[in-house]
C-alpha cells in the first residue's frame, strides 16, 4: 500500500462537554475522491476543518505528505477549501476572484491571465472574466469558487458541503463535473456531504460518520451492499431491517421461515439483523414466495412504485417497476445474494453508539 498523502491519527475533538470526534483515526490515498458522509452534527465538518487547519484538534495528529502539520495555519497548507457559501468578493469581477490567491502569492500578470483561463476553461465559464458576482446564478457562483480553488494547484481540495445551496437539476450536474475535474486534473478531493446520492455518484471511497465515530469505510457499492451495522443501512438508501436467527451458515430464518443466503461466520442459532433491500424484494403469486403478505399501501414515485407489504408482523417496503394494487394478495421473495446479514448488538450501549442520530 503506498504511503497516505493526508493522515488523520486518533483525532478527539471537543466542544464543552459534547465530543464531536473520538479517536478517529484515517487515511486518504493520492488522487482519492473520499466522501465523509452523515447526519448533522456526526463530525463530518469539523473533521474537514480539521484537516484544513480552520480547527485545532484536542488530541492526535493531522501528517500531509508524512509529515506533521498539526500546528501549521490554514495559508501554509498545499489544499484549498470550497464551502456551502462559496466566500467569494461581490465587488470584485469573476476573474479577480479567480486570481485572488494568485496575486497574493505574488504571481506575474501573465501568469495570473493565463490560469485564471484555464480555471474557468475547466469549469465551463470560459469568457467570464469581467462579469460580476452578483449577476450570476449559484452554480456558476459554485464554479468560479471551484476555478479559485483549482487555479492554485492545491494537492488536496477540502469541499463542505458545496453543493447544498443549488437546486436538484444543478447539484446533479455538478456531481459529474466534479468528479471529471478530479480524474483530469489528478488532484485529490476530501468531500463532505449529508446526502446519501452524492456520496455514491461521485466518490472511490465513502466514510460514513455518527456519533464522532467511523461506522463503515469502503466504496460506494460495499457501502450500499454490505452494510456492516444497521445505522449505515438505515441512512445508506432505503433498507428492510428485521431480526432473524442464524440457523448455521448460509441459512437465515425470518419471521419463523428459513432463508438461503450466502452468509457465513455468523455461528448457528445466534440472533442477527438482517438487510433486505426493498428493490431486491420480488413479488410472486401468494404461495410462491416465502412470505405470503397484503400489499397495504402503493404510492408511484416515477421510476418505480413504492409499496408496503405486510407479511409476517412487519410492513415491508417493496420497489417494483410493476404495480401491485392495495389490497392484493402477494407472496415476498428474495435470492440468497440479496440478503445481508450483521451481527446484532451485544449490549444496548452498543445499538445506541451505532444508531444515535
Amino acid at each position: 500500500m503506498k504511503d497516505a498523502l493526508v493522515e488523520l491519527q486518533h483525532i478527539t475533538k471537543a466542544f464543552g462537554e459534547n465530543v464531536v470526534l473520538d479517536d478517529l483515526s484515517l487515511a486518504i490515498e493520492e488522487n482519492e475522491f473520499v466522501t465523509l458522509l452523515g447526519p448533522s452534527g456526526c463530525g463530518k465538518s469539523t473533521t474537514i476543518r480539521i484537516v484544513g487547519g480552520f480547527e485545532k484538534p484536542d488530541q492526535g495528529r493531522v501528517l500531509f505528505e508524512g509529515k506533521d502539520i498539526t500546528d501549521v495555519p490554514p495559508n501554509r497548507r498545499n489544499l484549498n477549501t470550497v464551502f456551502q457559501k462559496y466566500a467569494l468578493f461581490p465587488h470584485l469581477t469573476v476573474g479577480q476572484n479567480v486570481a485572488y490567491g494568485l496575486v497574493i502569492s505574488g504571481k506575474t500578470d501573465q501568469y495570473i491571465r493565463d490560469k485564471v483561463r484555464y480555471g474557468l476553461k475547466l469549469v465551463n465559464l470560459a469568457g467570464f472574466e469581467d462579469r460580476r458576482i452578483e449577476s450570476l446564478s449559484g452554480g456558476q457562483q459554485q464554479r468560479v469558487a471551484m476555478a479559485r480553488a483549482i487555479v492554485n494547484e492545491p494537492k488536496l481540495l477540502l469541499l463542505d458541503e458545496p453543493l447544498g445551496a443549488l437546486d436538484l437539476k444543478l447539484r446533479e450536474e455538478m456531481e459529474y463535473e466534479l468528479r471529471n475535474l478530479k480524474e483530469e486534473l489528478g488532484i485529490t478531493f476530501l468531500y463532505v456531504t449529508h446526502d446519501q446520492e452524492e456520496a455514491l455518484t461521485m466518490s472511490d471511497k465513502v466514510v460514513v460518520l455518527n456519533g464522532g465515530y467511523i461506522q463503515q469505510m469502503g466504496t460506494p457499492e460495499e457501502i450500499y451492499n454490505e452494510p456492516e451495522n444497521a445505522f449505515v443501512a438505515s441512512f445508506i438508501g432505503d433498507s428492510n431491517i428485521v431480526p432473524g436467527k442464524m440457523v448455521r451458515d448460509r441459512l437465515v430464518e425470518i419471521y419463523g421461515v428459513p432463508f438461503p443466503c450466502v452468509d457465513e461466520g455468523f455461528g448457528e442459532n445466534r440472533p442477527v439483523d438482517v438487510v433486505i433491500r426493498p428493490e431486491d424484494l420480488i413479488l410472486r403469486e401468494p404461495g410462491a414466495g416465502k412470505l405470503d403478505g397484503t400489499v397495504i399501501s402503493n404510492i408511484f414515485i416515477g421510476v418505480h412504485y413504492e409499496m408496503q407489504v405486510a407479511a409476517g408482523g412487519f410492513e415491508w417496503l417493496v420497489q417494483n417497476t410493476v404495480s401491485h394494487p392495495v389490497g392484493e394478495h402477494v407472496s415476498l421473495d428474495v435470492i440468497p445474494e440479496n440478503i445481508q446479514i450483521m451481527k446484532r448488538p451485544a449490549s444496548e450501549d452498543e445499538e445506541a453508539l451505532a444508531l444515535d442520530v
